[in-house]
């Protein structure tokens, strides 16, 4: 099929074929025809499956000409994820006469009060932020026709449902909404009784499953050789460009810390760094000023970021569904990437959790020539919560390699 066939109107095929995209994929070839006709949807796809095109295009093929407004209010989890959704309205918008605004937390409030006093019909906002302008007065939402709920239930867990639902209560009872998770929790589900008319479920493969052009692989190390394990696997293993994925935030600026001792040029992202310092770090991530991202799961979900190579767990995710969604972050657009998880006896629970939700067994593998001290997940048929004998010097056999022949 082609995005001709889908009935989008002319503005928007001009704007398709200019940025280079040829056909739908499986997640926009679903959706597209279904909120032309004025559907809700519940939608949930693998991550780099095109979900943001799925829903931008259809909303701004309906929008008409520019009017009052806001028209649109797209709600994002997180500022990157809001940025990123703006970008992507702007470029499908460009031969329109429509306006896209932007309104989320950590800078400043005087552009955003000025977008709105001028009016715009898109808006792309997160929860907190866009709150406080309609508590000031800033705008209204009764001229909303479409409401996006984008990441879900990434909003649900980091305890926005609240907000969300005071917000999906200040817009219009006629319109058409559509909802984005990777999954349905309890609490989601209750939403969308009442914040949905007869909304149509798309699945376009199983959230619970890896992308299949992903290599995954876990690492089993002793806890005191994580941070030289990982020094070995960016020496040894070919790689361009690696997101590494950090539990907490004091974790991830450690593992930036010792990354830029040992040259790396090394960036870091979570949710004390300010809203400058994040977007630095994620631009000069993407123009290749930086060759490696620490992050934490900020940004896990939903980022667009092109030919990543490598994601790395330096932490296992205490979250299975986590685990998808960070390995996710190679592998896109049918791409292929690998993905490395160092994995200690303290993660065995949430291993044998990851695998349980995946349905599959991860191989485990050992980087050749490194010197491993002895931990008990290297003994075959021992794989539940262990505790660790520390035998200096113990090198582990012949050992494998792993990783794509890329040119560093």
């Amino acid at each position: 099929m082609q995005f001709a066939e889908l009935g989008l109107r002319a503005a928007l095929l001009d704007a398709i074929a200019e940025l280079g995209y040829k056909e739908p994929t499986p997640i926009q070839e679903q959706a597209i025809p279904l909120l032309l006709a004025g559907k809700d949807i519940i939608g949930s796809a693998q991550t780099g499956t095109g979900k943001t095109a799925a829903f931008s295009l259809p909303i701004i093929s309906q929008l008409g000409p520019h009017g009052p407004g806001p028209r649109c209010l797209v709600l994002e989890p997180t500022r990157e994820l809001a940025l990123q959704t703006y970008d992507n309205f702007l470029k499908f918008a460009r031969f329109t006469q429509l306006r896209t605004g932007l309104v989320y937390g950590g800078v400043g409030y005087g552009k955003q009060m000025d977008d709105l006093k001028h009016g715009i019909d898109i808006l792309v906002a997160t929860p907190g932020r866009l709150l406080d302008h309609l508590s000031q007065g800033n705008l209204r939402l009764d001229k909303t026709t479409f409401l996006v709920l984008d990441e879900a239930d990434r909003m649900l867990d980091m305890g926005f449902l609240p907000d969300v639902r005071r917000i999906v209560l200040q817009c219009p009872k006629k319109r058409q909404t559509m909802l984005f998770s990777a999954t349905i929790p309890p609490a989601i589900e209750t939403l969308t009784t009442w914040a949905m008319n007869e909304p149509v479920r798309i699945e376009v493969g199983g959230y619970r499953q890896p992308a299949e052009t992903v290599k995954h692989v876990l690492y089993p190390v002793a806890e005191h050789q994580k941070e030289t394990l990982l020094l070995g696997l960016l020496e040894h293993v070919h790689w361009e460009s690696a997101i590494i994925f950090c539990r907490t935030k004091r974790g991830a600026d450690i593992v930036e810390s010792f990354l830029r001792r040992a040259h790396h040029k090394a960036a870091v992202i979570h949710s004390d760094r300010s809203q400058v310092e994040r977007q630095q770090a994620l631009d000069g991530f993407k123009s290749g000023r930086f060759e490696v991202l620490v992050a934490t799961d900020v940004a896990a979900r939903g980022l667009d970021i092109a030919d990543v190579s490598h994601v790395i767990n330096y932490d296992v995710p205490e979250h299975p569904e986590d685990y998808v969604h960070r390995i996710g972050r190679t592998g896109r657009a049918q791409a292929s990437g690998d993905a490395f998880t160092l994995y200690t006896a303290g993660d065995a629970q949430f291993v044998a959790a990851i695998e349980r939700f995946i349905s599959q067994k991860i191989p485990r593998l050992k980087l050749e020539t490194f010197a491993y001290q002895y931990t008990a997940l290297f003994d075959e048929g021992r794989l539940g919560p262990l505790s660790e004998r520390k035998t200096k010097g113990v090198r582990m056999g012949k050992g494998y390699f792993c990783g794509s022949a890329r040119k560093r």
